[in-house]
């Protein structure tokens, strides 16, 4: 038994604990029968909650390297292994001034999970740079994924599927923009930008820093997985009903048809935010936020999590649903 590495630090073991630097050694794995069902493959934790330990395979890919694969005065395309920490990746093209990825900074986890979750922040997904991913399946069979068959939406892909389970990712490709073009007009980015004389990407990216680190904790020190909650997206009609009643809710247009609303707002005016239930609680800084607040487990976790929703659901009739991933 090992134990899997997960940012909630929830103490799970996984039966079969095994990693692959290479297309070859995970097909070597496969093809030696080493891959038991049930198996599930993992970045670095950092958006799964273990309800309990997991009695099957854990899957962890350690393939690595940036190759780049084409290049104009507009345009870089870049090939990178699913390993590649994605923070590293943000901070690789920033230092080369690559536009893109930069409000995409401090996102823990790995690429290849990068394109599985789809990850998103700030204004931005990761779909808008994604050209390709590519992948081996439980047959030892490579293909690639064209962005348009991934499936790709809020949160979601192709990849998240039941059905897509015997399918791995082992590199990314991306596009990145090499004219200044930034996406500023989310959040508090303009209001901290003021801070500084000058705008360009190291700027910009300290600023994404900055506004992350205030208010999410550092799971070395607070477990917790990021933002739990995916923002729910509703019909206009029912936002304007609840905007009659709270004339100060916030909101960002999806379509003529649909608003996204900030789950944070719902969940602190349901007064949750820093509130705990036993060793899990909800962050006091950003109430999106369930932490580890000491010796917490996935149940108890999860006990906090259907405690918050029922809250959110009786005083706004909203259900929000977790980003995380439950595995039980």
């Amino acid at each position: 038994m090992k134990k899997i590495p997960n940012t909630f630090g929830i103490d799970v073991t996984a039966a079969r604990f095994l990693e692959y630097g290479s297309e070859d050694e995970l097909r070597e794995l496969i093809a030696a029968g080493q891959v038991v069902a049930p198996w599930l493959h993992i970045g670095g934790g950092s958006n799964l909650l273990f309800i309990k330990d997991y009695e099957g395979t854990v899957l962890h890919s350690r393939i690595g390297g940036l190759e780049v694969t084409s290049e104009d005065e507009e345009h870089v395309s870049v090939r990178v292994g699913a390993g590649v920490v994605w923070d590293d990746f943000v901070a690789y093209c920033v230092e080369r001034h690559w536009y893109g990825a930069e409000n995409l900074s401090l996102i823990p986890g790995e690429v290849g999970a990068s394109a599985v979750q789809n990850i998103g922040a700030y204004g931005v997904e990761v779909k808008d740079l994604i050209t390709s991913v590519e992948t081996i399946n439980m047959a030892r069979e490579k293909r690639i994924y064209g962005v348009d068959e991934c499936g790709y939406s809020y949160r979601k892909s192709l990849f998240k599927q039941p059905e897509m389970k015997t399918v791995f990712v082992t590199y990314v490709n991306f596009c990145l923009g090499k004219r200044e073009h930034y996406t500023l007009d989310y959040g508090t980015i303009r209001q901290e930008l003021e801070k500084y004389p000058v705008l360009n990407l190291e700027i910009l990216r300290r600023v994404i820093i900055d506004i992350r680190q205030s208010k999410l904790p550092d799971p070395k020190v607070l477990g917790n997985a990021g933002s739990f909650f995916m923002n729910p997206i509703v019909p206009r009609r029912q936002f304007e009903s609840l905007q009659r009643e709270y004339p100060d809710m916030p909101h960002y247009d999806v379509d003529a048809g649909r608003v996204k609303i900030p789950a944070a707002w719902m969940i602190d005016r349901c007064g949750w935010k820093g509130k705990a239930l036993g060793p899990a609680a909800v962050h006091g800084r950003q109430a999106l936020v369930l932490v580890n607040s000491g010796g917490a487990t996935g149940a108890d976790i999860v006990a906090l999590s259907d405690a918050v929703r029922a809250s959110v659901r009786e005083k706004f009739g909203i259900d929000i649903h977790p980003e995380v991933c439950l595995i039980k």
